[in-house]
């Protein structure tokens, strides 16, 4: 069950800081920096960058310009692939006992689950960053230093 998993969160807010401030291009954010950005430490994004890398989700490079990057195009990623990458669905779920549990809230969660899911499938880190530039953020921009003497 989707609903309230502070990882699947936690590897939303991370892809979208990356595609944010690095995007697929040749520069690249750090794991330090990401942490910082979302208030997290780092040692417990690490995990969760980790997943998203094997998902290839993100690109990992190593070196002094090393860190993250999105693997492929932000439209092309759907929210409900970095949810996978990073939840298992065997995960167990203290189901209530009771007749109208079994009746009646574990189908319900198990709608808005589908529901939550098939909106996830919809959405895109393409869609986030739209709605971020509409409320008004903006990208950093990387340009070459340019200067003369």
């Amino acid at each position: 069950m989707l609903l309230r998993r502070d990882r699947a969160l936690m590897a939303v807010d991370i892809v979208l800081d990356v595609a944010f401030h690095a995007g697929r291009g040749t520069e690249a954010t750090g794991a330090a920096e990401i942490a910082d950005r979302l208030g997290a430490q780092r040692r417990g994004i690490e995990p969760v960058l980790q997943a998203l890398s094997r998902a290839r989700l993100l690109d990992s490079m190593r070196g002094p310009k090393g860190g993250y990057r999105l693997a492929r195009a932000a439209r092309a990623i759907p929210l409900i692939e970095i949810v996978e990458a990073v939840t298992d669905p065997e995960d167990s779920v203290t189901v209530p006992n009771g007749r109208l549990a079994e009746v009646v809230t574990v189908p319900l969660w198990g709608e808005l689950d589908a529901a939550l899911r098939e909106k996830l499938a919809l959405l895109t880190v393409g869609d986030l960053l739209r709605r971020a530039a509409i409320a008004g953020l903006r990208r950093p921009q990387t340009e070459p230093l340019d200067f003369a003497i």
